[in-house]
């Protein structure tokens, strides 16, 4: 496990290009893998989770080219996945997990084992294999199916209807590419608010997919082919970009912007957050890629004040909630978080990791059932913090450091590899500018 030693930075200036986003290109690579033909994915995620996604497929007879961000996935069609000869390990990436779970679910003759690491095996899967169940897939794992390693026993399913109970996009996902090779028409109601790229991916590639108020409807193709595969660029992360955009808020001498990052309603509830703290935001060059939203924003130093941050802006900002509880250490007042349970089912229990790392920087902060009460202080003070092998606490740990008093030290700083293996140098290129 390495440590890392951050000291507070004089000034942050600088643009940076953050990695593609990770939604995105876990989706990019699976979609065109059981399309037919070849698609080239640029500005692809390298990090450790999309990897797994790769390695799973290429498992299943998959040709795909990686070279750095570049990836050329040659595409079998649904009916052209090979049955893998040994256990699909997903590292420790839920996304990869839950999204083949379903996705191989609905492929008739399909057998296959998934499991991952220690803190895969430890969340709750439950979510996604009721639903499948309930469409008619033959799942199991440990204790009846709750966690990891899962069974599954590919059969067409039967069409229907799903009501979400929470919002996952990991749930919408799963129960949808479980469908792609159904009998009928799916539908899937209640909280379908989470992150919407499987809807606007699907779609891209001639998929009937559509969306109406709180409902999605799927149609499955004739044959359970896609019409197309999709070459692409993958917008830059949106979670990725929201550690500069704390960073520069937070500190006294700073300006950074970040280039071609996504905008997709779904994915920037942090950047909400900050406006209305009283953070300085512009949002430029606004464009459509893909079909997605992508712009540059530039966030200046800012005098942020508290805010309550709940109910229906939290999905799109739930994996953010670690760095903006940074930001709210660094505010004046009182920023109350809630209806954020879900953190408890995260890399960590994010709730119980980021209050304990706050208070070992001075700071005064509860933590409740779904959330957390943090008092902002203003300033922080250097200490000795763990990733827990959590990327997002890695990163934020990393920003707190560059406004905090002393020298701050990061045990597990390789967890960021997950989702930003390049972010030890680019947070030395900003500071350097100082």
């Amino acid at each position: 496990m390495a440590t890392r030693q951050i000291s507070a930075a004089p000034r942050l200036r600088g643009a940076l290009s953050v990695p593609g986003d990770k939604s995105i290109s876990h989706r990019a690579v699976m979609f065109n893998a059981i399309a037919e033909g070849k698609a080239e994915i640029t500005h692809f995620l390298p990090g450790a989770d999309c990897l797994s996604t790769i390695a799973c497929f290429r498992a299943m007879g998959v040709q795909i080219e990686q070279h750095a961000d570049r990836v050329v996935v040659h595409g079998v069609g649904l009916r052209g996945l090979r049955e893998p000869s040994d256990v699909l390990d997903c590292g420790n990436s839920g996304t990869t997990l839950r999204l083949m779970t379903g996705l191989l679910a609905g492929i008739d003759g399909m057998y296959a084992v998934l499991t991952g690491d220690a803190s895969l095996r430890s969340r709750p899967q439950r979510r996604i294999v009721d639903p499948l169940r309930g469409l008619g897939a033959t799942l199991d794992g440990r204790h009846q199916g709750a966690l990891a390693p899962i069974s599954v026993r590919g059969a067409r399913l039967h069409g229907g209807h799903y009501a979400l109970s929470i919002a996952s996009a990991q749930v919408k996902s799963a129960v949808l590419l479980a469908a792609l090779s159904g009998d009928g028409v799916m539908t899937v109601s209640g909280r379908i608010d989470g992150r919407d790229h499987t809807e606007r991916m699907l779609a891209g590639m001639g998929i009937d997919i559509q969306t109406r108020g709180n409902v999605v409807t799927l149609t499955p193709p004739v044959h359970p082919v896609f019409p197309y595969a999709l070459s692409l660029r993958v917008p830059g992360d949106p979670s990725s970009a929201a550690f500069w955009w704390v960073a520069a808020a937070i500190h006294p001498n700073a300006e950074l912007t970040t280039m071609g990052v996504g905008m997709n309603p779904t994915r920037i509830g942090a950047l909400e957050v900050l406006r209305a703290m009283g953070a300085r935001v512009t949002v430029s060059n606004l464009r459509t890629e893909g079909s997605e939203p992508v712009a540059d924003v530039t966030v200046a130093s800012s005098s942020l004040t508290g805010t309550t941050i709940k109910g229906a802006i939290i999905p799109a900002l739930i994996d953010e909630i670690p760095i903006l509880a940074v930001a709210a250490a660094m505010a004046t007042g009182q920023t109350v978080i809630a209806d954020a349970a879900e953190l408890k089912a995260k890399e960590t229990d994010r709730i119980q990791t980021v209050v304990e790392a706050l208070q070992a920087m001075g700071v005064r902060v509860e933590a409740t059932a779904d959330g957390m009460i943090i008092e902002g202080r203003g300033h922080l003070d250097a200490t000795q913090v763990d990733s827990h092998g959590d990327h997002r606490l890695a990163m934020a740990w990393a920003v707190a450091a560059l406004v905090a008093r002393g020298e701050m030290h990061i045990a597990g700083s390789e967890a960021v590899d997950v989702s930003y293996p390049d972010f030890w140098r680019d947070i030395a290129a900003i500071a350097e500018q100082g």
